[in-house]
């Protein structure tokens, strides 16, 4: 990132507009809109690595299967920073505990 944070966990909270999705086909849907959100949390951190989908985000954007995944998202992403890079980042569904997501 431009500005350096300081070390240690980070966590910043989004809601992501998923409309676009449904310009995808029907049975493209959820995996277009995981793919939709790991380029806007690549986007808004500003990181070029892995990104990490939590399983309860992932059921979550299936739950009404491939066709109708949700039309918005509230996301917290955590990320980690070492020697002023993120190294890591994981993205869960906005309202899990520390305690809970290990």
């Amino acid at each position: 990132m431009s500005s350096k944070l300081p070390e240690g966990e980070h966590t910043r909270s989004y809601v992501i507009n998923l409309r676009s999705v449904y310009s995808a086909p029907r049975k493209k849907r959820s995996k277009v809109a995981i793919r939709k959100i790991r380029e806007f949390v690549a986007r808004h951190l500003r990181y070029s690595g892995a990104i990490k989908i939590d399983p309860r985000l992932n059921e979550l954007l299936w739950s009404r299967s491939i066709e109708k995944p949700p039309r918005k998202v509230k996301l917290d992403v955590k990320f980690t920073v070492e020697d002023g890079e993120i190294s890591e980042v994981t993205v869960l569904p906005q309202g899990i505990g520390e305690e809970e997501a290990e």
